[in-house]
């Protein structure tokens, strides 16, 4: 671990438990974290604390009209996310979670959520990331965007998400290198089904799961 008054680094590897602490207090305190995802490195904040949120908006330098998704650490906390979730899409959350999709999904209206500028959606994933997994159930839901101010390449490592990020971030969790740039991809389920972004799972994985959903591209 190194640390200064403002900011603390962990070695994931050998000081987990510390690091899972640490990382769990900034979050109650309101503060940003850098964590490890299955995709690339991440910033963290309290999906509940506006003010925890717009420092993860203010950290990147990105507007709030880009609300962050929101990770979660198990497939049953879906359906406290969001409201009106089909058998479609709990098949999809089943066979890729945790995994690199991203679900976008009615929101809750009882959730306090202030994500940014956002209609009544949500963007929800579950982490295919064994430790980040264990911090979402000490924390809750987690804020989560891309560890980068906007613009820049996303964070492969800590030393580059510090290099971009500074001390606007709380505590850094190295886990050593990501596992490579291509993002999740994101369907939009909040009403007819659409595919936002393809990115580590294809069109074609899914329409396995559920034939059909998301139609023939080539039709």
């Amino acid at each position: 671990m190194s640390t200064t008054e403002d900011w603390q680094r962990f070695d994931i590897g050998s000081t987990a438990a510390e690091a899972l602490d640490a990382a769990e207090v900034a979050v109650r305190n309101g503060d940003c974290i850098v964590l490890p995802t299955d995709t690339v490195y991440g910033i963290g904040a309290d999906a509940f604390s506006a003010s925890a949120v717009q420092g993860l908006l203010d950290a990147k330098a990105r507007g709030r009209d880009m609300p962050p998704p929101v990770l979660i650490a198990e497939v049953s906390m879906l359906r406290s996310m969001g409201t009106e979730i089909t058998a479609q899409t709990m098949e999809l959350a089943r066979a890729f979670w945790p995994g690199a999709l991203t679900i976008i999904v009615r929101a809750q209206p009882s959730l306090r959520l202030d994500l940014g500028d956002r209609t009544d959606t949500i963007a929800v994933r579950v982490p295919d990331h064994p430790f980040t997994r264990e911090l979402l159930r000490r924390t809750g839901p987690l804020a989560v965007s891309s560890a980068n101010v906007s613009g820049l390449p996303a964070a492969m490592s800590v030393d580059e998400a510090e290099s971009q990020l500074g001390r606007s971030i709380r505590v850094y969790l190295d886990a050593g290198p990501a596992s490579g740039p291509v993002p999740s991809t994101i369907v939009d389920l909040s009403s007819e089904p659409r595919i936002l972004r393809e990115g580590r799972i294809t069109r074609e994985e899914m329409n396995a799961v559920v034939p059909g959903l998301f139609g023939d591209p080539d039709a």
